[in-house]
């Protein structure tokens, strides 16, 4: 007998409000299509791990995008150097 359940657990669904952010924002073209396609992936790696943390994941990681993007915006108009970026994995850290 297996000690994982018969079943996947059910993902919590991404929220209307991210998704309407998402939408909303003059990046939705690419925004939109790339966290359809990292929620899928995360549903996928969240029914074989029987985890919730690559959902939660995502939608921590586009949050996040979210609220750098008046700031990034901000940064590029001023015509700031860019070339010294930092990547998000690495400002956001690691989850354990």
């Amino acid at each position: 007998m297996s000690a994982q359940p018969d079943h996947a657990p059910v993902p919590p669904a991404p929220t209307a409000k991210l998704l309407a952010q998402l939408r909303a924002d003059n990046r939705a073209g690419t925004w939109v299509p790339a966290f359809e396609q990292d929620w899928t992936r995360a549903l996928e790696d969240s029914r074989r791990s029987y985890s919730l943390s690559p959902l939660y994941d995502v939608v921590r990681t586009r949050q996040a995008r979210l609220a750098a993007a008046p700031a990034v915006e901000a940064f590029l108009a001023g015509g700031c150097d860019d070339s010294d970026g930092v990547d998000l994995a690495d400002a956001l850290g690691t989850r354990s």
